[in-house]
């Protein structure tokens, strides 16, 4: 089909999985209806019928409709397209950020949102590289092991949204961020050996960065804190903080300052067990050498 001099295949849903909206997210409910009206408002004062407009920003005219509905999240670029095909001088560009927020699950956002506003963030992890190192192979091939499996839809979706909280190494000024990850996560074999070569590059390139310290916990060190499971800890710019830990305070998020300096201390002690931030590095890339 020739469209502005070009061939262009029109996306169908098959093309484009785990953009469905949550129905159980009220606010993302709200935000994706919003967006299709303004959308169908905007194409219906410029008479254009949902066919054409589809043809002319590369999409089907049911995904059109369904969009329209309140039924499908548009990818930025489909707000882009449709920006510039209905002269909408960039006010339908504009819902790009909210929009982008609905695909992610409610408690993804809530955690992007604190980590957006942190000042110093510290992770220690003891089952799997944090989520804030992981490549979008190495999230994929993880959260493909989980029982009861996910559907290829929410799959990509989780996966999105995991990689789209990395945002926080874009700000500026950058926030300190501290972790340590036991060397068995290190050395399970998640995904195949290329999986794990990148996301070995992709640790060395993060631990070089200034705002960042990158620590590995030996399996030959002494029994430590972190050995009841992961720690979390915020710290934001007006002095508050909230931290959680999978073995404190049943796991939930807390911002009581006696309960924080219990995770703090525990936190602090892992630290200064874990091997140093170069020689960390150093371990990293041997393991690179021998994947």
């Amino acid at each position: 089909m020739s469209v502005d001099g070009e061939v262009r295949q029109l996306r169908t849903e098959a093309d484009e999985p785990g953009w469905e909206v949550d129905p159980d997210d009220e606010w993302g409910v709200a935000v994706i209806a919003t967006v299709g009206r303004q959308l169908k408002l905007r194409r219906e004062a410029v008479g254009m019928r949902a066919g054409d407009f589809g043809r002319a920003v590369g999409y089907g005219e049911d995904l059109v409709y369904k969009i329209e509905g309140g039924k499908r999240i548009p990818r930025p670029e489909y707000l882009e397209r449709a920006d510039e095909v209905l002269g909408a001088g960039g006010l339908l560009a504009a819902m790009r950020e909210d929009v982008a927020k609905v695909r992610y699950p409610k408690k993804v956002r809530d955690l992007a949102q604190m980590e957006a506003r942190a000042v110093e963030i510290g992770v220690y992890e003891n089952s799997n590289v944090a989520g804030l190192l992981q490549t979008p192979e190495y999230a994929r091939a993880l959260l493909e092991s989980w029982l009861p499996a996910y559907t290829p839809e929410d799959l990509e979706r989780l996966v999105a949204a995991r990689i789209a909280r990395q945002a926080v190494y874009e700000r500026s000024p950058a926030p300190a961020l501290s972790f340590v990850l036991e060397e068995g996560t290190l050395r399970r074999k998640v995904g195949g050996t290329m999986v794990r070569r990148q996301q070995f590059e992709r640790l060395l390139e993060v631990g070089e960065l200034s705002s960042v310290t990158l620590q590995v916990m030996p399996m030959d060190s002494a029994a430590h804190p972190g050995m009841s499971g992961r720690i979390e800890l915020l710290k934001f710019e007006d002095g508050t903080a909230v931290g959680r830990s999978d073995g404190a305070f049943n796991g939930r998020p807390v911002n009581d300052l006696r309960q924080l300096r219990i995770l703090e201390l525990r936190y602090g002690t892992i630290r200064a067990q874990a091997l140093p931030p170069g020689e960390s590095l150093a371990f990293i890339d041997q393991l690179l050498g021998e994947t």
